[in-house]
């Protein structure tokens, strides 16, 4: 179940949506719906490739460790961790688009401190368009660095268009689907243990951007 953002806290996650891709410089969009929390691990496949896979012993809509669902991956790999992966609807201000967001941790708590004076940024009538910096800090992929600018954001009523592009919007858990314990399993003895991925890189890679998701 997703969360309404009043009731997130952001701490301790593609399913028929073009992925938001946050690039070196400014980033506008304006995030709609529901947020869904969740945290992911990243299991190397046997071609090296690292697959995201949602850990069920976290329940999206507590935002907390529960453990009440067997989870495979701490079953087959117990020493893995998994990390912080939540993500939401939004809008794309450089071309007006709806994608999915996979939101920066760090990013994600500027904007709960903006909205702590602004209120809830995906208010359809006094939410606000999220200015985002982003520049990179070093070499590797997970050197880089997301600013929210503040001084940018306006609270503004979505408008006309925008709203008819979300009118047929499905809640975040439809999009941005939890897998059951069988699913993972499946999952698991098939594209790592199984030692083949053909299907990987296209029906779950793509949901991520870089190696800086796994930062």
């Amino acid at each position: 179940m997703a969360i309404s953002f009043g009731k997130i806290n952001g701490k301790a996650k593609k399913g028929g949506a073009d992925l938001l891709t946050l690039v070196d410089g400014d980033n506008t969009f304006r995030m709609v719906g529901d947020i869904v929390a969740r945290y992911n691990y990243w299991v190397k496949s046997p071609e090296d490739k690292n697959i995201p896979i949602e850990c069920l012993g976290f329940d999206r809509e507590a935002e907390s460790f529960k453990n009440l669902e067997k989870d495979w991956v701490r079953h087959y790999f117990p020493d893995l961790k998994c990390s912080w992966a939540y993500a939401v609807m939004a809008i794309d201000r450089s071309d007006n688009k709806l994608k999915l967001l996979n939101l920066k941790k760090k990013m994600f708590e500027q904007i709960l401190t903006v909205a702590e004076e602004l209120g809830d940024p995906t208010d359809r009538k006094s939410g606000w368009d999220i200015t985002v910096s982003r520049k990179k800090t070093g070499p590797l992929a997970f050197n880089v660095e997301y600013t929210v600018k503040q001084m940018k954001i306006k609270p503004a009523a979505l408008s006309e268009g925008d709203l008819e592009l979300i009118k047929d919007l499905k809640p975040i858990d439809e999009i941005v689907k939890r897998p059951t314990a069988e699913d993972q399993k499946t999952f698991i003895e098939s594209n790592v243990l199984g030692g083949k991925d053909d299907t990987v890189s296209e029906d779950v890679l793509d949901e991520f951007e870089t190696a800086e998701d796994l930062a």
